[in-house]
Parts: structure tokens; C-alpha cells; sequence
């Protein structure tokens, strides 16, 4: 008898000083709860709610969304991840939505606004299902059916296009269709290029890797989009550490140091007191010597360009200018590691350390200065290691040359891809129109409940299209119909939705043009991410503590 009283404390009964029982009802309201359908229903609202925000961006008709900060920083994309992670979402299944659009973006680059999209087209049909009373469970295994069989067509539907150094082609044109959706459109073709040649210079095609920290993407807001150029080399934003150093440094051999211009520091917690003028004049002469000494190191070893990660006082650079040795100061250490790449020379930590054999090459190393501005950046060509490169991005302004970024590294994402994978599929919704077609038709050799699932997966690929023809302002049940109808008759999986020219049209002659690793990715993470949500029956938050 003696744990009854415990127990029922447990469950929020307890009693008075006269052993008189009594309910806690405390934070009740608070902690209001949804569960079994209700939940699942609220769940999906939540979901479709991320989803009817990202639908209006989707295709190169999309429209733009600008981003305000709490601190009043404006951005202005059409990027899904971009938009997913800067907007405030308190809902916990909201917040899946956003992390499925950074999976996306993290693994394939491209498609952020494709998978959030889906996923919301498959939870408003789904809810259809729900209220049908079909069991969550059942729902999750018809979509994964689905799912495989989406996968499983998109491998015999696709082209193979062999990854060249001589025959770029094929790359631009991938790269050009993710581009064509972003606000750089207006001059997508010379991004595209610069983006292969980008990729290709530092891909290792026989074994299909793409290193990016040799990409290095930089960004200087003033002059027009068209003046953004590929440096086969790195771009610095420092300057000469003295105005009167020379601008132009040709065959430069670089001293790269990660060690100071200045006197030792002793190691001790004794201190120094310089009581007398002599003694200060002693301390100015050791610091003068041990200053002269360092650049005499550095000059001895052949070095006529010295980068230090750390910064040096107006006597050091003082010295530098005299004895004819520029230098560039305070560059960050990922600038220093890229250096030390592109130029094949190593990096030193101390002094002493320095040798002939550590300099790095490059066959010019210039300041950059922008109209009448005082900004100047250091660019250094003709590297060593030629596998380097640095795409170095002009705008109008901070948000053009952030857009710009942001559409480089798409672009980046997808010529890497193809190194991988070299299979493409077609966009414009064609492709999600053809595998509709097909789990259509496999729905109806299945004699089980899955098949309703399987069906309502199919209308929910649909969903693509039918945005990418509403944004266009075409008709899009109309526009989607006809494509179906004619995919059917003419067995031709590469009909979609032409943006452009406001029709239907053969994507391959459009040059509109997708990954497969790219469009198998969304397809399995929007599936993956729906059948975790549809299972979700109940959100328990911990009520906060009095």
C-alpha cells in the first residue's frame, strides 16, 4: 500500500496536510496537444505552408523573394536553401522542411526549391488519403513503391553525356539551365562557361572528384555582372602593406610565413623596465637588428615577394620598402593555405625554417584597383600549380554580387555532378511527368491498398510541372494534360513545360537539361522526409519549468 500514494503523485494527484487528495492542473492550457489525426492533419499544413511559399520560385518564370534580417540586411533570391534558412520558422515540422532544402543543397548543390515543392505535393495528397481513413503506415509503404519504381525509370530514361575537356558543350548547357532560373539569367552562358572551366581545371576525371577548396569564389560589388572573369590563380582582397611598394611583381617568388615581423618575445612572466634613454635606445637598436636580420633571411633565400599571415609595425614595413622586398599583410589563414596550393610552396612558421626550396612560383603577381575607389585587391597568375583558380565575381551591387554567388555555386554543384555521374535527365517537368506516368501505370497491376498511395504519389509529381506552367502564365492543368497525352502517344519522356518560348516543347532540343543524381536526390529525400512526418502522431513539448 505504501507506493499508492507515490504512484498517483506520479500522475499529477497529490494531498494536503489532512491526507485529502487533490489534482495539479497546472499549465493545462499550455500544453495543449494534437494527436492521431488531428496531428498528422496539423503536421501537413505546417509542411504546405513552406512548400506554397518556395512553389512561386520555382523555373527560370519564378519569382524572387527578398529576405529582410532583424539588423535590416536585404537579400534578394530565388534560391530555396537561401530563403529556407534565413526565414523564422517556429514549427517543428517546418523546421524539417528547411533541413530537408539544406540536405538537399549540401549533397547535390541544386534543386533546393524542387524537393521542398514535392515534399509539400505529396503531404496535400496524402492528407486526401488520410481522410479516406487509409493507415499512415500503409500511405509510407505505397510512396516508397512509388519511389523505387520513379528511380528505378529514370535510370532507363536517361542520356549519357561523357565529361570532355575538348567537347564542353554539354556541361554549359547543364550548367546554363540552372542558371536560367536564377537572377544572373541575362548573361547565363559566360557564367556557365566560366563554371566548367572552373570545374575541369581542378577535376581529377579518372577518379571522378572535384576538389572545391581549390575553387575559391570572390565578390566585389561596382562594376557590371558581365566583367566576372576566372583567374587561373588566387585573388587576395589585401594590398601592398606600403603605398610606395611596387604594383607588379613578375617571376615572383613567395616567401609565404606564418610568423611575425617582430623582435622575439620572451617566454617568462619577468618583465623589462627600461628605466634610462639608453636603455630605450638599446631596446630600439635590438628591435631594429632583429627586424634587419629577418628580411636579410628572408632576401637570402631568393624571396622577392613576402605574404605574412600576421601583421607588422610601421618600422618592419619601413624596412621591407628600403630593402626593395614587398609585402602583403594580414592575409587569413584559408588565402594563406590556397596560396601555398596554387604556387607549390610551403608554409613557414618560423624564420630560421626558410629555404630556397619552400618559395612559392607565379609568373606575375599585380594589385587590382577598382574606378576611383581606394579598394585594391592582390591577384596571383601564372601559379606553379595551375590547378587553383579563383572566379572573381563583379555587380552592381552587394545583393547582385550575393545572388551571383550564390547562382556560381549551383552551377559549380552541377558540373561537379556530371564529373561524377555523367547521366542527365531533362527538366522543364518532363522528367517528373514521364516516372508519373509510370508508377501510374505499375498502381494499377497492385491489387493491395498500396496502390491508392501510388497513385496519389503520381498526381503528386505532376505538381512540379503544373508550377513551373503556372509561374510561365500559361494554363497549367491544360498545359500538363497535353504534355501527358502526347508523352503517351509519341513514347517520348523528354515533352515538358517549354518557360520560354510558352508551350510545349522536346527538352533536348531546348538544351534543358538536369542531373540524374541531381533528380534521383530529390526524389528520395522528399520521400524519405514525408514517410517520417506521416508516421509522426503526437508532438509532446517539455511545459516550461515555474
Amino acid at each position: 500500500m505504501a507506493g499508492g500514494p507515490l504512484r498517483a503523485a506520479a500522475q499529477g494527484i497529490t494531498f494536503d496536510e489532512f491526507g485529502r487528495p487533490f489534482i495539479i492542473l497546472k499549465e493545462q492550457e499550455e500544453q495543449k496537444r494534437l494527436t492521431g489525426l488531428e496531428a498528422q492533419k496539423s503536421h501537413i499544413l505546417a509542411a504546405r505552408a513552406v512548400a506554397s511559399i518556395l512553389k512561386t520560385s520555382l523555373g527560370p518564370k519564378g519569382m524572387d523573394k527578398m529576405m529582410v534580417s532583424p539588423d535590416g540586411e536585404v537579400t534578394v533570391t530565388n534560391d530555396g536553401a537561401t530563403i529556407l534558412g534565413m526565414m523564422e520558422v517556429d514549427h517543428q515540422i517546418a523546421k524539417l522542411m528547411v533541413e530537408l532544402s539544406k540536405s538537399q543543397d549540401n549533397e547535390i548543390g541544386d534543386g533546393t526549391t524542387g524537393v521542398v515543392v514535392l515534399a509539400g505535393a505529396l503531404l496535400e495528397h496524402a492528407e486526401q488519403l488520410l481522410d479516406w481513413g487509409i493507415h499512415p503506415i500503409r500511405i509510407a509503404d505505397g510512396y516508397e513503391l512509388a519511389a523505387k519504381i520513379a528511380l528505378e525509370h529514370m535510370d532507363s530514361i536517361a542520356d549519357n553525356f561523357p565529361v570532355d575537356k575538348d567537347n564542353k558543350e554539354s556541361l554549359i548547357q547543364t550548367a546554363m539551365t540552372t542558371l536560367g532560373s536564377k537572377i544572373v539569367s541575362r548573361c547565363h552562358r559566360p557564367l556557365a562557361e566560366i563554371a566548367v572551366d572552373a570545374v575541369l581545371s581542378v577535376a581529377d576525371l579518372e577518379r571522378k572528384d572535384v576538389d572545391f577548396e581549390l575553387i575559391k569564389v570572390e565578390g566585389k560589388e561596382g562594376g557590371k555582372l558581365d566583367d566576372t572573369v576566372l583567374v587561373k590563380g588566387v585573388v587576395v582582397d589585401k594590398d601592398m602593406s606600403h603605398p610606395q611598394m611596387p604594383k607588379v611583381v613578375k617571376d615572383a617568388k613567395i616567401a609565404i610565413l606564418t610568423c611575425p615581423f617582430e623582435p622575439p618575445k620572451p617566454k617568462t612572466k619577468h618583465k623589462l623596465d627600461v628605466a634610462t634613454v639608453e636603455d630605450y635606445k638599446k631596446l630600439q637598436e635590438y628591435e631594429r637588428e632583429k627586424f634587419t636580420e629577418m628580411i636579410k633571411q628572408v632576401k637570402d633565400t631568393g624571396a622577392n615577394l613576402a605574404i605574412c599571415q600576421w601583421g607588422f609595425d610601421d618600422e618592419a614595413n619601413h624596412l621591407l620598402l628600403q630593402n626593395h622586398l614587398p609585402a602583403v599583410r594580414w592575409v587569413g589563414g584559408p588565402e594563406i593555405e590556397l596560396i601555398a596550393i596554387a604556387t607549390g610552396g610551403r608554409i613557414v612558421p618560423r624564420f630560421s625554417e626558410l629555404t630556397s626550396e619552400k618559395l612559392g612560383k607565379a609568373g606575375i603577381v599585380r594589385e587590382l584597383s577598382f574606378g576611383t575607389t581606394k579598394d585594391k585587391m592582390l591577384v596571383i597568375e601564372e601559379c606553379h600549380n595551375s590547378r587553383a583558380v579563383t572566379i572573381f565575381i563583379r555587380g552592381g551591387n552587394k545583393m547582385i554580387v550575393g545572388e551571383a554567388k550564390r547562382s556560381i555555386h549551383d552551377a559549380l554543384c552541377v558540373v561537379r555532378n556530371l564529373v561524377r555521374d555523367s547521366r542527365v535527365v531533362y527538366g522543364g517537368g518532363a522528367t517528373e511527368l514521364s516516372c508519373s506516368i509510370a508508377i501510374a501505370k505499375e498502381a494499377d497491376k497492385i491489387s493491395t491498398i498500396e496502390q491508392y498511395a501510388m497513385r496519389a504519389y503520381a498526381d503528386a509529381l505532376d505538381n512540379i510541372p503544373l508550377a513551373l506552367a503556372e509561374n510561365s502564365g500559361l494554363n497549367p492543368i491544360q498545359t500538363v494534360a497535353d504534355i501527358k497525352s502526347r508523352q503517351v502517344a509519341e513514347k517520348n519522356p523528354r515533352l515538358g513545360v517549354d518557360c520560354m518560348d510558352s508551350g510545349i516543347n522536346d527538352m533536348k532540343t531546348q538544351h534543358v537539361i538536369e542531373t540524374l543524381i541531381g533528380k534521383k536526390q530529390q526524389i528520395s529525400l522528399a520521400t524519405q522526409l514525408v514517410k517520417m512526418i506521416l508516421k509522426i502522431d503526437d508532438i509532446r513539448i517539455k511545459a516550461p519549468s515555474q
